[in-house]
C-alpha cells in the first residue's frame, strides 16, 4: 500500500542538534513508508498527537523546496562547512525518493559546495546516487551508514514491513564499497532474544565485512511509549510467546539495563575486531551516529524533542 503524500514547503533545511557526534541534520521527507515496527520516531509522533501505530507512515510529508533552501543556507558567510547527516529522523531513500529525487537534489548542493555529509538509510536506492557520492568524496568527507540488523527473513518481514530485503541492502553495501565509498553497517536495533544471539550477529558481521563495510555498530531495541505498543502488538500477532517475554523484559523501562545490553554490544565489538575487512575496502571513518545515546540527547539530535 502506497502512502498518501503531500507537499509542504520548508522554511529551513538544516537542523541544528546537540549531544551527538554531529551538529547538523537534514530530512527531505517527514514520515516514513518503511514503517519499521521498532522505529523510535513513533514515540515522538505520539507525543505530538500524530499517528504512531499502524497508521504511522501512511502519510509522508514532502519538502519540495528543500534543495533550494539548502543552497541558500550553505552559501551563508557564517556557514563553516560542517558535516550534515541526511536521514537521522526519516529515511531519505524511502520509495518516494524514486520519483521526487529530493535527496539527490540535496546531495548535488553538498557536492557543489564541497560540503561533507553522511547518509543513514535502509534503502538500496542509495546506489542510484553513486555518481554524486563518488564526486562528493573527492571534495570532502562522505560516508554512508546502511542499517541491516538481521539477515533472518522471517524476522525482517514482521519487523521491517516496508523495507527492502536484507540481501538487497548488502548488495548496496558492496556497490558502495566497490566504488570507494566509506560505508558502515548499522546493526540497529538488535532485538533481545531474536536478533542479538551470537550466531545471528556473526552472520551479519561476516556478510557486512565480505561486502566491504568499513565498520559496523550496534544498538539495542528502545521501547518508548508509542513505539512500545505498536512493536509489541505486531510481534504478538506473529509470535505471542516472544511478545510476552520482551514485554516482561522491558516492564517499567524503555531501555534495557546495562547488564543485559552490555554483553551483546561487547559481542558485536569482539566480532567486529576479529572479522577482517575486505582487503580493498575503504579506510575507517568516524561514527556518523551514536550507537546507544541516552534518551534526552537522542531526542535532541533528531530534532524531535517536544
Amino acid at each position: 500500500m502506497r502512502p498518501e503524500t503531500f507537499d509542504q514547503p520548508c522554511r529551513s533545511a538544516l537542523n541544528h542538534v546537540t549531544g551527538m557526534p554531529f551538529e547538523w541534520t537534514l530530512n527531505p521527507y517527514m514520515g516514513c513508508a518503511h514503517r519499521c515496527t521498532f522505529c523510535y520516531v513513533r514515540a515522538f509522533e505520539r507525543r505530538a498527537d500524530r499517528p504512531s501505530g499502524d497508521a504511522y507512515g501512511r502519510r509522508v510529508r514532502i519538502k519540495p523546496n528543500i534543495a533550494e533552501v539548502l543552497r541558500r543556507e550553505l552559501a551563508r558567510p557564517s556557514w563553516a562547512r560542517e558535516t550534515v547527516v541526511v536521514g537521522a529522523a526519516t529515511d531519505p531513500y524511502q520509495p518516494i525518493e524514486g520519483t521526487r529525487r529530493l535527496t539527490r537534489a540535496c546531495l548535488e548542493a553538498f557536492v557543489e559546495r564541497g560540503n561533507p555529509f553522511g547518509i543513514i538509510t535502509r534503502g538500496p536506492l542509495v546506489v542510484r546516487d553513486l555518481d554524486l557520492l563518488v564526486e562528493g568524496s573527492r571534495r570532502a568527507k562522505v560516508a554512508v551508514d546502511v542499517s541491516i540488523p538481521t539477515l533472518d527473513e522471517a524476522l525482517w518481514r514482521v519487523t521491517e514491513p516496508g523495507t527492502a530485503p536484507p540481501a538487497q541492502r548488502l548488495r548496496a553495501v558492496r556497490r558502495l564499497a566497490d566504488a570507494g565509498i566509506r560505508v558502515r553497517v548499522a546493526m540497529a536495533p538488535l532485538l533481545p532474544g531474536l536478533s542479538d544471539r551470537r550466531d545471528s550477529i556473526e552472520r551479519v558481521v561476516r556478510a557486512a565485512r565480505d561486502a566491504g563495510a568499513t565498520s559496523l555498530w550496534a544498538g539495542m531495541l528502545h521501547l518508548q511509549p508509542g513505539t512500545r505498543e505498536h512493536f509489541l502488538d505486531t510481534l504478538g500477532a506473529a509470535w505471542p510467546e516472544e511478545r510476552a517475554r520482551i514485554e516482561a523484559l522491558y516492564a517499567g523501562r524503555a531501555y534495557l539495563p546495562k547488564r543485559v545490553s552490555a554483553p551483546v554490544l561487547a559481542e558485536v565489538a569482539a566480532l567486529r575486531r576479529d572479522t577482517p575487512r575486505r582487503a580493498d575496502a575503504p579506510g575507517p571513518i568516524e561514527p556518523l551516529f551514536a550507537p546507544d545515546p541516552e534518551p534526552p540527547a537522542f531526542a535532541r539530535q533528531l530534532g524531535l524533542a517536544l
